[in-house]
């Protein structure tokens, strides 16, 4: 079965129930939303949190999906473009949640635990609208058809996925230089269409 296929079937699966999709799911997509956390939070104080914000990222997507938020989800490129939307909206709000924390006065504040563990449910547990889910996967699939080389557009998925410029490399059989000159094409091209749609 090829990738896509199977991330197709993958997803059926998740929103019939199926524990076995979840896994398979999870197997293939919780290092990219690691490492893009990972990227969001640098240089924040909140670095060893990307893990955390993966986890409630992914288990919002199974839950959103079991529940039928996502009726038009299908294929692998759809479902990472929601996955970077829910993984990047929580990643904001947990460090607007900190910036707010570190806001208020330290001297005599009475921290109330159970508000403050209420805060942080409200941030991980934060999901993006089935509207806002669309819209960035719209998006998404927009700057993936500007790359119009099918090499291109894999070495993109693959990237955001997490895999490493030598993994990619070894994925397409050419040299680790070749990759950097791709992603380096495939920045240029986003930046040059991000100028142009402002």
């Amino acid at each position: 079965m090829n990738p896509e296929g199977s991330v197709t079937h993958w997803i059926a699966l998740l929103q019939s129930g199926d524990d076995e999709a979840v896994r398979s799911l999870w197997e293939r997509y919780f290092r990219g939303l690691v490492e893009l956390a990972r990227k969001r939070l640098c240089g924040s104080a909140l670095v060893g949190e990307d893990e955390q914000i993966a986890l409630s990222a992914f288990d919002s997507f199974c839950r959103g999906a079991r529940a039928g938020r996502f009726p038009d989800l299908a294929g692998r490129d759809n479902l990472w473009g929601l996955l970077l939307t829910i993984t990047t909206r929580k990643v904001a709000d947990l460090v607007q949640h900190e910036q707010r924390k570190k806001r208020q006065p330290k001297e005599g504040r009475i921290v109330n635990q159970s508000q403050e563990a209420a805060d942080i449910e409200q941030v991980f547990g934060r999901e993006p609208s089935p509207e806002a889910a669309a819209e960035m996967a719209e998006e998404f699939d927009r700057l993936l058809a500007s790359l119009h080389k099918p090499d291109l557009q894999a070495v993109a998925l693959w990237k955001l996925e997490g895999y490493t410029n030598e993994e990619i490399a070894a994925r397409l059989g050419r040299k680790t230089r070749t990759v950097e000159r791709k992603l380096e094409e495939i920045r240029r091209i986003w930046e040059w269409r991000s100028d142009h749609d402002a």
